[in-house]
């Protein structure tokens, strides 16, 4: 982190956590992501757009361990960048909060999965990630305090939201909008 991006989270959080107080239902916020309708793609293609009104595009495919090409980022992968960016996003935000200088940061997300339970090969297998790690590559500047390192970290892991989000769990609602049309018999 550089010396002109000093303190522009303060700037710009400060008066947010203040309007947040005195109004605490304007802090909720919604996410979004929709995938594309594109008849055409195969089942182990398509795309997702990112956010409402940005354009933001990814191309998926499926992991060849399921049968895809996996000759794209998969939606395994995504989950990852979702965690790392979080992070990443987390700590420099909370660095700058505690005025200590980073001269280097890396975020590696890596998700396990036994895709037995996914392809009901094995029902004692469940289905979806057991193991996801994240290491995080830490250059502070040469004269960081070590206590506000241990803060900076203890603060990143308490404030990471998608880190929160997969340790807690959330409950996830499914419903479709408009009924599927039965076969014609």
């Amino acid at each position: 982190m550089g010396k002109t991006a000093t303190r522009i989270v303060k700037e710009r959080q400060d008066p947010l956590r203040e309007h947040y107080r005195s109004v605490p239902n304007e802090a909720l916020i919604t996410d979004h992501a929709r995938t594309i309708d594109d008849r055409r793609a195969d089942p182990f293609h398509g795309a997702v757009l990112l956010g409402e009104g940005f354009g933001a595009q990814w191309w998926f495919s499926i992991h060849r361990a399921v049968g895809g090409d996996h000759d794209l980022p998969t939606p395994g992968d995504m989950l990852c960048a979702a965690l790392a960016g979080c992070l990443d996003a987390t700590i420099r935000m909370i660095a700058d909060r505690l005025d200590v200088r980073i001269d280097a940061l890396e975020v590696a997300v890596s998700a396990e999965a036994d895709v037995r339970g996914e392809l009901i090969v094995d029902p004692s297998v469940p289905v979806g990630f057991q193991r996801i790690r994240c290491c995080l590559r830490l250059r502070p500047a040469d004269d960081a305090d070590p206590e506000r390192l241990r803060l900076l970290l203890a603060a990143t892991e308490h404030s990471c939201a998608v880190l929160q989000t997969l340790r807690k769990g959330v409950p996830v609602e499914m419903r479709v909008v408009e009924p599927v049309r039965e076969a014609a018999q």
